[in-house]
């Protein structure tokens, strides 16, 4: 295609430009996001209040089943009735709501580079990529146990997408003994990344490691590693009212450390929560508030982010289907649930497909979706995920990725000054019938103003054939591969780094410390 320009303005201009310096390049930042979507309601607000106040009479009438006796001591000095017999604890509407009054509505997230940090609370958006998913897949190398290999190349691209603010669990290393997993990992999120680490709750001495190899890592006093999150964890109920003893522990520990745990009741309409939307989050409603509450007897005031990850079953299999009308309307009636409550909260993506394909596509979109409608804090499993979380897939991640970086886009908004308007710099300039590829206003700004996609192929049919037919699935391949090529981990405190390596071979030497049942 031959591009002329008729305008002499526009010659000159172009003479000009070639002596100048060339554009900068686009610079990204996608670490602090605010949603920018207007909040959806799928529900009025008098059945919204209508559900709270069921979730309050669940608690004081039917109670929850709570397995650690430390956790029955602690609802019991606040007042909840229990019965030792049974393990069934029942929580009065009066305890809930101090609990609710007390929980944070802002939280300040410290990572390992203040660059990092970000605050959750209502607004924020925050992204996770797929985790804790017992298998991994790529095009190379097929699907398979998840080993150390595949939990150190997803660590490196969770770092590389500054879309990904926070670290998730990602795959479990099942090559590594679960003495010693919580090392491998910890000991990897300090090396590797600088953004803000993820740690299982699998019992009170695996979490006391994490925590000092952290505070060892990023020089921390225990009055500075207190003062702030500087880690979270993930704490999932056990649908329908249970609260098992890991769990409750996890809650506890980290609510005393002053470290910040995300509930998530995984409820699944027509398995363990009723079929319907309404009834589904009522109980996720519940068992939400019962579990922070258990963070405010442990530590008034404790981090936490309200959650759910509620979807349905496929009625036909009762196997687990995400992305449907139901994932989309059960995310929309959390965060009603979460803004009558004040608090930050986290939604959930991800997807039930086998591969990476168009399915895969559609349920994550609409799952993300969903939760950007619904006003969602953090979004987990927004890129990666597949088989309904059994799996992570290298090549899925690079696609979802795309699209969260144009998400980010639009968290930026649109400008329309004088400057984006451009009557002397681009409509002046051009005369009818003319193009604007070589106006002043595209001259500054082609090589920044436009998202440049890593995956997505903008070429034709013809020169997209002249260069192989290559589909997004297997260029993602190629991203990857290339990202992990080519990674360079953050600047690290060398002295720092050797006291942690220390203190694993103290604890590995001494046994480690074997997940609680």
């Amino acid at each position: 295609m031959v591009i002329s320009q008729t305008s002499e303005r526009g010659r000159r201009r172009r003479g000009r430009s070639a002596d100048a310096a060339p554009p900068p390049s686009r610079d990204v930042n996608y670490r602090q996001l605010k949603n920018p979507f207007p909040q959806m309601e799928v529900f009025p607000a008098e059945h919204i209040a209508d559900m709270h106040e069921t979730a309050l009479r669940t608690l004081q009438k039917l109670g929850v089943k709570v397995l650690l006796p430390e956790a029955r001591r602690l609802f019991a000095a606040g007042g909840a009735r229990v019965d030792e017999d049974s393990e069934m604890v029942f929580i009065g509407r009066e305890i809930v709501d101090a609990a609710v009054a007390s929980a944070p509505k802002s939280i300040l997230c410290r990572a390992g580079a203040r660059h990092r940090d970000f605050t959750l609370e209502l607004g924020s958006l925050v992204f996770q990529p797929g985790a804790g998913a017992p298998n991994a897949t790529d095009l190379e190398r097929g699907r398979r146990p998840a080993t150390g290999q595949d939990y150190l190349e997803f660590l490196k691209l969770t770092h590389h997408f500054d879309v990904f603010q926070m670290i998730s669990p990602q795959v479990e290393p099942q090559d590594v003994p679960t003495h010693l997993r919580h090392y491998f990992t910890t000991q990897a999120q300090m090396e590797l990344t600088d953004k803000f680490p993820f740690f299982f709750s699998r019992g009170t001495p695996q979490v006391m490691d994490c925590f000092e190899m952290l505070s060892t890592a990023r020089g921390l006093s225990d009055d500075e590693f207190r003062g702030n999150a500087h880690c979270y964890t993930i704490i999932n109920t056990n649908s329908p009212r249970t609260l098992d003893i890991p769990m409750a522990q996890g809650l506890i520990d980290f609510a005393r450390h002053g470290q910040m745990s995300i509930i998530t009741p995984f409820t699944l309409m027509g398995a363990m929560a009723p079929i319907t939307v309404a009834g589904a989050i009522t109980l996720s409603h519940a068992e939400a508030l019962a579990a922070l509450t258990l963070t405010q007897l442990a530590n008034p005031g404790a981090p936490v982010c309200y959650g759910t990850f509620t979807s349905n079953v496929d009625m036909k299999s009762g196997a687990p289907a995400f992305g449907t009308p139901s994932h989309f309307q059960a995310s929309l009636a959390a965060g009603q649930l979460a803004r009558h409550l004040g608090l930050p909260w986290r939604s959930a993506a991800g997807s039930a497909s086998n591969i990476n394909d168009v399915q895969a596509a559609n349920e994550n979109q609409f799952g993300l979706w969903g939760c950007l409608m619904a006003g969602a804090s953090v979004v987990i499993h927004s890129a990666g995920w597949l088989e309904g979380g059994l799996t992570v897939s290298f090549e899925k991640l690079i696609c979802d990725a795309e699209v969260l970086n144009m998400v980010a886009e639009l968290c930026a908004g649109a400008q329309a000054g004088t400057a984006e308007i451009g009557f002397d710099t681009a409509l002046r300039e051009v005369e009818p019938s003319g193009h604007f590829f070589a106006s002043s206003q595209t001259m500054e700004r082609y090589n920044t103003e436009f998202y440049q996609p890593h995956v997505h192929d903008y070429a034709n049919f013809g020169t997209w054939t002249e260069r192989g037919s290559v589909d997004a699935n297997h260029r993602a391949t190629a991203v990857w591969k290339q990202i992990l090529d080519e990674f360079k981990a953050p600047p690290t405190n060398s002295d720092r780094l050797g006291a942690l390596q220390d203190l694993i071979a103290r604890r590995t030497s001494e046994g480690g410390a074997p997940p609680e049942s």
